[in-house]
């Protein structure tokens, strides 16, 4: 099969006893492998933190407790856990696995969090449940995207440096008469509104959840600059997600973090495909209204191109399931690597892929898709120990402004696949 070094983009650092490895490490591998991250696995504590040294700070590391139990020191003591953590690398966070023993010491929990500890978790668990939880945090870390916050306030009470070091962009709007409008053209994640902005028009909240082209999943927040719970509870009744009290400048910065982590957390699932971390059908659709309504402003040409394995369904048959979607990861990566910065690239199902070019006409497109089609054509998988086999899609275009909405142009450049398909295969048209 394809190489796994090149073909997965994240990576699991994994230090267990021999016999964990032994007997998981082939079903873990499986899922994962779905979830488009790799796991290597260590019974020796030398060889992990060798590794780990080297190693990307974006992956993740797993120490599984029981490694305490079966190793020793140079000197043939046990080693213990203020071991373990002093010899662990400090510019990295650890994911912990521990018996329900150990789970239930207070202090031993303390030790870990003080000590890097990005998760804990339970044994048993199922290794896909273990393979899901991992999964999660890849997206909890995860900031490809910039968060944008709407504050409708006297004075911005945030620390906007802070802020921006997580890639979260403040807008501050003082006029509530004019604030849905704002949030309609600025689609923002979350929307804070003092309560004296709120005093003046309690049913701001209301207004902006009514507006059908506004993100369902947009969050309102009332900051409280002074105690009221009559107040609060009408805020809640009316609409709002929920209640900041106001205090010092780096508290509620830090409250407004935590709450735009969950919200990209529940945006990467609901948005992302698991298979390989791209865009999904829904997460597209969105993300690409947006790109049009910029390139409307900034009278920028676009491209769509919806792509499609050539004879996918043989391959599923031929191969089985678990190489197509191998082949598929390959395809995402391949794809993936000729995009730029403000392209968008999602995989709509199957073995169907859809992107929108930023600045690029037709033309231009053709010729990125087609340098995108020969790359993934040079690439030779394993179907067998003595045998390799090349694959290919074909693609179809379309243009903006020619065409004016995500929609008619997904149909237009569906139709340019279906002349591909039907003229041969293993082409562009459009």
């Amino acid at each position: 099969m394809a190489d796994t070094t090149s073909l997965y983009k994240r990576k699991v650092y994994f230090l267990a006893q021999t016999f964990f490895i032994k007997d998981n490490q082939a079903e873990l591998l499986l899922c994962a492998h779905k979830y488009d991250f790799d796991i290597q696995f260590f019974d020796q504590m030398a060889e992990f933190v060798r590794t780990a040294v080297q190693a990307d700070p974006e992956d993740l590391y797993v120490v599984d407790l029981d490694v305490l139990y079966n190793m020793q020191l140079d000197d043939n003591r046990t080693m213990f856990l203020g071991d373990l953590l002093r010899r662990l690398p400090q510019q990295h966070h650890y994911v912990y696995l521990q018996t329900e023993k150990q789970s239930g010491r207070f202090l031993l929990q303390k030790m870990l969090v003080d000590n890097n500890c990005l998760a804990y978790a339970e044994k048993p668990i199922a290794n896909d449940v273990l393979v899901d939880k991992l999964f999660n945090l890849f997206a909890q870390r995860k900031r490809d995207e910039t968060s944008v916050v709407l504050y409708l306030g006297d004075q911005v009470r945030f620390d906007t440096a802070l802020l921006a070091t997580q890639q979260v962009n403040l807008i501050h709007h003082p006029d509530v008469q004019t604030l849905h409008l704002v949030v309609k053209q600025m689609q923002p994640d979350v929307v804070v509104i003092e309560d004296s902005h709120y005093l003046r028009t309690e049913v701001i909240a209301r207004v902006l959840k009514k507006n059908i082209e506004v993100d369902p999943s947009l969050e309102i927040v009332l900051l409280q600059t002074r105690p009221d719970t009559a107040l609060a509870r009408k805020a809640t009744d009316s609409g709002f997600d929920q209640i900041l009290s106001l205090t010092d400048s780096d508290v509620l910065t830090h409250q407004l973090l935590n709450r735009i982590s969950k919200i990209r957390t529940d945006k990467n699932l609901i948005s992302k495909d698991r298979a390989t971390g791209l865009l999904n059908k829904i997460g597209f659709k969105k993300r690409a209204q947006d790109v049009i309504r910029r390139a409307s402003r900034d009278k920028v040409a676009l491209a769509l191109a919806v792509i499609d394995i050539d004879k996918f369904k043989t391959i599923n048959d031929t191969w089985g399931h678990y190489f197509g979607d191998i082949v598929i990861k390959r395809l995402s990566l391949v794809v993936g690597a000729h995009m730029q910065e403000n392209d968008l690239l999602s995989r709509f199902g199957g073995e169907e892929f859809v992107m929108l070019l930023w600045d690029c006409t037709v033309q231009t497109a053709r010729e990125r898709v087609d340098k995108m089609r020969l790359a993934f054509g040079d690439i030779a998988f394993e179907v067998s120990h003595i045998e390799t086999r090349h694959f290919s899609f074909s693609g179809g275009l379309a243009a903006y402004p020619a065409l004016k909405t995500e929609n008619e142009l997904f149909l237009y450049a569906d139709e340019q696949l279906y002349e591909a398909k039907q003229s041969g295969r293993n082409r562009i048209c459009g």
